[in-house]
């Protein structure tokens, strides 16, 4: 099994049993669902929520051990949805997995399903349509999100899929551009999405356009990398799977005889690296920022001659248990509101950890100091009506009183991810522009 170094030392986190099946859907009739828009208001259409008509054990699954099937998969038979396509890609794929049940103690819904009459397990947590927790500590997850994005693929990209850790079955999405302008070597440029730790995917058709237009705006080779979400897998996981995609980059570069990944081989420059996140991502680009930045970090990667020449951390996604005058003021139609900014904080930390543990607050007690560790140029964007404002604001201006080189722009008006859930705005166009220019000049600001 592939060994973890956790960039935020030893946390511990809440064991799981291994309980995964893939649950194939078939048509059903309509029923009424909660689900979100792309600029993520509540709407009244329903979700797309498969029913299951066959069931797939994995190898560690109760049915394996003798058992029967749990009340949860006998209540996700009744699941009911509308069909918002008639297309193949309507008929989405649902993951299972059981976790402990006492992670959702706090959660504000647990108590009405513990008062429950009603004998099957019920759901206590849900983000945005796509994951749902259930009492007994089933985790159901939907592949696509619960609203429909169309992919604006016009061939100057080309993309394809690689595994950067076998072990976890976790992969990445590589992109480039057809036409190079006669340049042999791209830069690297990391992008980690977002969704609160607990969900996203580098298939999602919002990451997959916002990396199309990176890499044609940018002309780099744009690396889209999965990592494990929680529930299921608890922080520090996906920093750790974070660092592990840069330190596969690495690997492809010191392969013996040429064996690495050809696009890597053919197209990549490791010296000139960038470590870029939305929201959630942006939190795992710091934390990398910081593991990178100190003599351990670096030695990591001078092997193959990799150089982070910066970072780009869009929006990202900082707490903290008291709240700052953005979150406060956020309203309640936000696409990231104060219930759902709790929730996603609730179901990612460590059990029994607050906002302040410092994988979500780098200032917060317990977090390391930064005054030593040597920072990579960092740019940091922020939405003037985003929740997250604050918090990225403050973070900047107690890196730069350190004297690190970081630099924040400020989008008047915008609201958290304008960027992914439309690529193509003006805002965004300017947005690119902004990255374009940092990336061009090495990680130099204007």
């Amino acid at each position: 099994m592939t060994q973890r170094n956790s960039s935020i030392g030893h946390l511990a986190v809440a064991g799981r049993q291994s309980f995964v099946r893939t649950l194939h859907p078939a048509p059903v009739p309509a029923e009424s669902a909660p689900t979100t828009s792309p600029d993520g208001r509540a709407t009244s259409s329903p979700v797309s929520l498969p029913a299951i008509t066959r069931l797939t054990p994995g190898p560690h699954s109760p049915r394996h051990r003798g058992t029967q099937p749990s009340q949860t998969t006998k209540h996700l038979h009744h699941l009911r949805a509308a069909r918002t396509s008639t297309s193949p890609s309507a008929q989405l794929t649902l993951l299972v997995t059981r976790i402990a049940p006492l992670q959702l103690a706090s959660s504000p819904m647990a108590s009405e399903a513990a008062a429950s009459a009603e004998p099957a397990p019920q759901v206590v947590d849900e983000c945005r349509g796509v994951l749902f927790v259930y009492s007994d500590g089933t985790v159901v997850r939907r592949a696509q999100p619960g609203f429909a994005t169309p992919v604006r693929d016009d061939g100057s990209v080309e993309w394809k899929d690689a595994t950067f850790d076998e072990a976890a079955g976790l992969g990445l999405r590589l992109y480039r551009p057809r036409e190079r302008g006669g340049r042999s070597r791209l830069p690297v440029f990391f992008y980690y999405h977002g969704g609160g730790f607990c969900i996203g995917s580098r298939a999602w058709p919002n990451c997959q356009n916002y990396c199309l237009r990176l890499a044609a705006d940018l002309g780099a080779l744009v690396v889209a990398p999965d990592y494990r979400l929680a529930p299921e897998h608890r922080l520090p996981a996906a920093i750790d799977d974070g660092a592990a995609a840069v330190l596969w980059l690495a690997a492809q570069g010191r392969t013996p005889g040429g064996g690495g990944d050809p696009w890597v081989a053919e197209s990549a420059d490791l010296g000139r690296v960038f470590v870029s996140g939305d929201s959630a991502g942006g939190t795992i680009a710091h934390h990398l920022a910081v593991r990178f930045g100190s003599p351990d970090g670096r030695a990591e990667l001078a092997p193959a001659a990799v150089a982070i020449r910066g970072y780009v951390q869009l929006m990202p996604f900082f707490g903290g248990v008291q709240r700052t005058r953005s979150e406060a003021e956020c309203p309640d139609d936000a696409f990231l509101n104060r219930p759902l900014n709790d929730r996603y904080w609730r179901l990612s930390l460590p059990e029994g950890a607050t906002a302040d543990h410092p994988v979500a607050n780098p200032f917060g007690p317990g977090a390391p100091p930064l005054e030593g560790v040597e920072l990579a140029p960092t740019l940091v964007v922020v939405g003037g009506r985003d929740i997250l404002h604050d918090r990225a604001v403050d973070y900047a201006a107690r890196l730069r009183a350190m004297g690190k080189p970081v630099e924040v722009r400020d989008f008047e008006g915008q609201q958290h991810g304008f960027f992914t859930i439309d690529p193509w705005s003006d805002a965004s166009a300017e947005l690119m522009r902004v990255i374009k220019r940092f990336v061009d000049s090495d990680g130099r600001f204007d």
